[in-house]
């Protein structure tokens, strides 16, 4: 892991893969709860990097982080939200042909997975999951489309999406869901969060 101070107070924390970045967000949860982390307003997990922002102490916490050592073990348990999911999106056929199945048992494959949410980003509500197995990858699409319909569920490279709202978007659509995935009367209002665990279930 390295470790580089933005700024006056936030630290960026670069790291091997998600299954890292995963693991050192359920540490630095685990520390904060505990009040070993000092104050830091905002983790924010990407890809391949956490952000800590606002750290009243940076220098103090970056000889700490020196002493950490990430692994990529398993992350702990997030709560389980299921998405009921109609599998008939454009790309499906296309999607179901790369895997060389057809698209009753992409859709079968797609949900057979339990994924998590690995960071946030792109439009409000939006998150990344990790679960799908790498052999399932698919590239985005060569054109991205102007219009992609609110509750759409995706894939690009191993990432599985669900767009929140109606924006342009290159991913590979495999069908669609009515759950709300972002409401600005909820608290939280995003549905998925870092660490959520979520389950695709195929409905009529």
């Amino acid at each position: 892991m390295k470790a580089h101070r933005v700024g006056r107070s936030a630290l960026l924390l670069e790291l091997a893969d998600d299954s890292e970045v995963a693991s050192l967000l359920d540490e630095l949860t685990r520390r904060q709860e505990a009040g070993e982390l000092g104050a830091v307003q905002e983790v924010v997990p990407a890809a391949r990097t956490v952000l800590l922002d606002g750290v009243s102490e940076p220098d103090s916490l970056l000889r700490q982080l020196a002493d950490w050592r990430p692994t990529a073990a398993p992350a702990a348990d997030g709560p389980l939200v299921q998405v009921p999911t109609v599998y008939d999106g454009a790309d499906l056929a296309e999607v179901a042909a790369r895997w060389g199945v057809d698209s009753a048992e992409a859709a079968r494959l797609h949900s057979g997975f339990e994924y998590r949410v690995a960071f946030c980003g792109f439009a409000p509500g939006f998150a990344y999951l990790t679960g799908l197995p790498e052999r399932l990858s698919v590239p985005r699409r060569s054109t991205p489309r102007t219009r992609v319909p609110a509750g759409s569920v995706a894939l690009a490279g191993a990432y599985t999406g669900v767009y929140p709202g109606e924006s342009p978007g290159g991913w590979q659509l495999l069908g669609r869901t009515e759950l709300p995935l972002w409401d600005p009367g909820r608290d939280p209002a995003a549905l998925l969060t870092p660490g959520t665990r979520v389950r695709f279930t195929e409905a009529a």
